[in-house]
């Protein structure tokens, strides 16, 4: 019965990946960002210096979040696997589909025992009208404004200009780093990279 599962499982993560990364990245492109999204051009695909590295002890951090809570990385330790996903910027073309394609993965990262935090150095009122635009998302929004960056710089992920990285983190239920992208800013990362790194947690 177990393996039945586990090939079920298989097959249902397979079928999401395929339907994911057969999507155009054409960013922005939703009606529901018409004449909204500010076109940034190609950057500096990477501006910073890690201050982590794999099998590091995660820096932990207290932020403020969309729903008025204050959410720390500490709080999921030695219950839940988390995902940190760092974007620039709000209302930017790679960023605003890179969020709502977490939401097809819903499924995956609680079959993984895994929380996703996404954070940007955005204060909160832009973050609500940006994340409302885009649609319900199912994890936690939080806001690394002020002190400006102050978690990206932690990690090491704050650009010379005052935003962050595009990156991921996926921390174990220990706290311990496990995989971490950094990647072209200008592109969206690959989510079965993200599949992947999840499901090396379960060995």
């Amino acid at each position: 019965m177990m393996k039945k599962k586990i090939r079920i499982d298989s097959v249902l993560i397979s079928i999401a990946i395929l339907i994911l990364i057969s999507v155009p990245q054409v960013y922005g492109a939703s009606e529901a960002y018409k004449g909204n999204i500010y076109k940034v051009g190609d950057l500096k695909p990477v501006d910073s210096k890690l201050k982590v590295k794999v099998k590091d002890l995660a820096p932990d951090f207290t932020l403020p979040s969309l729903s008025g809570e204050k959410v720390s990385l500490s709080q999921y330790r030695g219950k839940k696997n988390v995902v940190l996903t760092f974007v620039p910027a709000a209302w930017t073309p790679v960023c605003s589909d890179q969020w709502p394609g977490y939401n097809i993965m819903k499924d995956i990262f609680e079959e993984n025992e895994t929380v996703l935090l996404g954070i940007t150095v955005d204060n909160i009122p832009t973050l609500f009208a940006w994340t409302n635009q885009m649609g319900k998302l199912w994890f936690p929004v939080l806001s690394d404004f002020w002190p400006h960056g102050a978690v990206a710089k932690k990690y090491g992920v704050l650009r010379s200009d005052g935003v962050s990285e595009r990156a991921l983190f996926v921390i174990n239920k220990k706290g311990t780093i496990r995989y971490i992208d950094v990647h072209d800013i200008n592109k969206r990362p690959p989510l079965e990279d993200l599949v992947g790194a999840l499901e090396k947690l379960k060995k």
